[in-house]
Formats: C-alpha cells, sequence, structure tokens
C-alpha cells in the first residue's frame, strides 16, 4: 500500500502466529489508535515532567558554576531533596513572573510560522515542552504550506516571526524575489540535517559525473538546499543551469515526486530523505555534512520592524527558541524531542523516521544502516560568515547584480551580537568572532575575500 508524503496510512504487517493480527499505526509502530493516543498523554507528561528537570538543572548550574562543587552539593543532599529545596526558593511559576520582570511584554500573544521539516525543531519543540510560557509568552505555531507562504505572511505581518530557510531574510531584505522588507536573523534553526536522496533505479549510478539531464527537486530558490546543490553538481562539471534541470518543490511533496518519477532526485530537508527510505522509493546518496560540515539551514527571524515595537518580547521569544536548541544540542534528548515533534500538529510523521534523522542512525535505503551523530545539529549561532558565503552564492548564480557589500549587509541581518548577549544572560556558552573561515568540498572560504571568492568558479553564470 503506498504512503502518501505529507502523511502515512495504515497497512498490515505480516501475520505472527505469536501475536494478534493488528493495523500498523500512522505512527510508523504496531499498536492501535487507543493505544497511540495513551502514549501520546504519556509522553506529554514525559515532555512536561523533562521541561522542569531541564529547568531545575540549569538552576542548579547557576547556584553552582563549579562542577565539583555542584557534585559535593548532589551526593550531599541527594537529588530529590535538591530539587525540592530549589521548587521552594524558586518555583517554575516564579519563572513567568521573572521573564517580565526583565521588562513588561509588549505582547504576549504570537503567531509563528513553521514549515514542517525537523529543521524547525527548536522553535517547535518550544512549545509543548513550556518554553514560551516560561518567558510569559502563548505561541500558536502554524504550520504553513510552503516556504513562498512563509515568506508573504512575514510580509503582511500575519506572523510575527518565522521559521525561515536561512538565505531567505537576506533575499527579502535586498528585495529580490519580493518586496524588500527588513528582515533579521536571530539565531540559525539547524546546522546540516540535509541530504541529496535519489530514485533507487539510480542506485548503480552514483557517479554525479553521469547525471547530465536529471530533474532535480529544491524547496526554494532562497535555500542552502538550491545553493549546495548547485556547488555540488558544478564541482563535479555539471552546469546547474543548463545540464540539469533543478524545480522548486514543496518539502511534503518530494517524496510523492520521487515516487511518481517526475524527478530522479532532490536536495532537501529531512525528515524527508528518510522517508524516502523508510517509504522504499528513494535512497541518501551523501548527507549534506559530507559537502560542508557545520553548514547553516534553516533559521529563526523576524521583521525589524517587529524588533523595534515588541523590543522585550523580541527578547524574550529569543530565549525561549535558545533554551530550546541548547536542549536539542545534547545528543541524550534527541529520542524524547523525536517524540514532542513527531505528532500530527508538528511533523506528522512515524517517530521512527524522525528519530533516525535526529540521533543519526539510520538506514541509508541500500541496506547498510549509518551512525552519524551530528547528521543534524542545533547549533544557533548566526555567524555572519555564513551570511557572506550565501551572498556570494546570490552573486555566482546571478540572483545578485553589480557590486555587493558583504559585510554591511550580512551584519544588518544575522544578529550576531543580540546572540551572543542573550546567550550569555542564559548561562550558555558564548563563542568569539563574527567571520569564520571555512572549508567546503576541498575549497577555503574566506569571508574577507567574498568577491574575489565569488569570482573564483569555473562554473558560475557571472
Amino acid at each position: 500500500m503506498s504512503r502518501s508524503d505529507d502523511q502515512t496510512t495504515n497497512s498490515f504487517e505480516p501475520y505472527n502466529a505469536d501475536r494478534p493480527l493488528m493495523m500498523r499505526c500512522g505512527c510508523g509502530r504496531d499498536h492501535t489508535a487507543a493505544e497511540h493516543q495513551a502514549e501520546g498523554v504519556a509522553q506529554a507528561m514525559t515532555a512536561e515532567s523533562y521541561s522542569r528537570d531541564f529547568i531545575e538543572a540549569t538552576l542548579v548550574k547557576a547556584l553552582f558554576p563549579s562542577e565539583p562543587l555542584r557534585r559535593r552539593f548532589l551526593q550531599a543532599v541527594g537529588a530529590n531533596t535538591a530539587r525540592a529545596a530549589i521548587a521552594s526558593l524558586l518555583p517554575m511559576g516564579a519563572l513567568e513572573a521573572m521573564a517580565q520582570d526583565k521588562g513588561a511584554l509588549e505582547k504576549t500573544e504570537l503567531k509563528l510560522g513553521f514549515i514542517a521539516i525537523t529543521c524547525a525543531t527548536p522553535l517547535i519543540m518550544a512549545s509543548p515542552l513550556g518554553f514560551y510560557k516560561q518567558q510569559g509568552l502563548t505561541v500558536q505555531l502554524n504550520k504553513t504550506a510552503g516556504w513562498a507562504l512563509i515568506r508573504d505572511k512575514m510580509l503582511n505581518k500575519e506572523h510575527d516571526a518565522s521559521h525561515f530557510l536561512s538565505p531567505m531574510p537576506l533575499a527579502i531584505s535586498l528585495g529580490i524575489g519580493s518586496v524588500a522588507q527588513p528582515m533579521r536573523v536571530a539565531t540559525v534553526q539547524n546546522i546540516n540535517g540535509q541530504a541529496i536522496t535519489l530514485a533507487l533505479k539510480h542506485k548503480d549510478n552514483r557517479d554525479p559525473k553521469n547525471w547530465k539531464g536529471f530533474k532535480f527537486a529544491v524547496p526554494f530558490e532562497f535555500s542552502m538546499h538550491n545553493f549546495l546543490l548547485r556547488y555540488y553538481l558544478a564541482e563535479n562539471g555539471l552546469n546547474p543551469d543548463t545540464d540539469v534541470q533543478i524545480r522548486v518543490v514543496p518539502p511534503p511533496e518530494m517524496v510523492a515526486n520521487l515516487r511518481a518519477g517526475n524527478i530522479d532526485g532532490f536536495l532537501g530537508p529531512d525528515p524527508f530523505n528518510q522517508r524516502a527510505v523508510y517509504d522504499e522509493v528513494g535512497f541518501i546518496h551523501i548527507l549534506s555534512k559530507e559537502i560542508w560540515d557545520g553548514h547553516p539551514c534553516c533559521a529563526f527571524g523576524v521583521s525589524e520592524d517587529f524588533i523595534k515595537q515588541n523590543p522585550n518580547t523580541f527578547a524574550a521569544l529569543y530565549r525561549a527558541v535558545l533554551t530550546a536548541a541548547n536542549m536539542a544540542r545534547d545528543p541524550k534528548n534527541r529520542e524524547l524531542i523525536a517524540k514532542v515533534i513527531s505528532p500530527t500538529g508538528y511533523l506528522n510523521q512515524p517517530e521512527t523516521v524522525v528519530a533516525q534523522v535526529l540521533t543519526g542512525k539510520f538506514a541509508d535505503g541500500l541496506g547498510g544502516i549509518k551512525t552519524v551523530p551530528d547528521r543534524a545539529d542545533f547549533d544557533p549561532v548566526p555567524w555572519q560568515s555564513m551570511a557572506v558565503w550565501m551572498l556570494t552564492q546570490m552573486k555566482r548564480w546571478g540572483y545578485l547584480k553589480g557590486e555587493v557589500n558583504y559585510k554591511q549587509i550580512a551584519e544588518q541581518v544575522f544578529l550576531l551580537t543580540d546572540a551572543k548577549k542573550q546567550m550569555k544572560l542564559l548561562d550558555q556558552k558564548v563563542p568569539e568572532g563574527a567571520y569564520k573561515k571555512y572549508t567546503i568540498m576541498g575549497k577555503e572560504f574566506d569571508p574577507a575575500k567574498a568577491d574575489a571568492y565569488a569570482k573564483s568558479f569555473a562554473i558560475s553564470k557571472t
């Protein structure tokens, strides 16, 4: 039985004499709908409990910055006594009051847009785990069908803040592909977390030099997916504008198009690479981290107007998303997070698919099991050098014309200073610098030499 790309349908497992025949639930596991509902309640309770534990652990760290001192304290009084003491001194209900004390929130009810992909993990999980509530915010997460709609809803102020593809705020701020409106990147939502997935019929055709005439999908023109696919093809001698076709396809429709034969492959976000494997219609050719390890993917952003009109609300929103990202970075939390974000209201995907992406232990669609712990990660730092690289690719492929002040644009759009300030307030590790160098398929990118880099490629439109 075939399954749609956006949602599962029920299917039957082979008969097992030792177990009653049952219908497989839409989450991909063997249990009844009633059992699924019961598990959902238990998972929600677990998530709430974990959120509380996470905050309490943070408070212990704040009270006892020295790890040896923390260890001696916990050994001396025991974890339960420590928890009770913290709760009596600083009950969870006081956290919202603390958030308000940092400055009265101009707006407490917010609408945030997101696309149902694992790249949005911090933005999504902050709701069921209570991180928005802890900052005094009531957030409505609006699942949105595609990136053009995400852009339009931000331009029309239907959403207060949004999940973005990280190049989108640059393009919108510059008026490329839309009217110009200043947008700002508060955090990077995720690094890595993409892949090139091909149809199974190409499993013996792994050399990109043989891909002339292929049809590929990417989620949007102004996406790391588009830029990384173009980079990968060009480094292998193919002109992405003449030797192949690159189409824009919304992420939830990618697997269906692969199944139907409309495309040969896609460079897309997870969980759809893993979903193609799960549905037995594709295989993972390479992970995007094999092109650029640590590359940015999606971002959390707002308009400049929103920041000016709601500075305290923006700061509270910032803290909530950074707290979620900090939790998501720890590998031991990934299975719980997969449970939290898989349900219908969020990703609407089988939990096993999401868990494979987040834990990095996954089937590759070619009969192998891979273990890549950093297949996806959630480093939130909006490095301005990342913005500069994106601008060089816009220049390379003809989206940007004329002279480009790379540094000025990057510093206007990517709020690195603000991110560092909020990370420090949350007692998170604050990185140094602003303009890191990167190595992409063996070639160094120095943001101080951006214009020369943009002009250095044998295959480009410039």
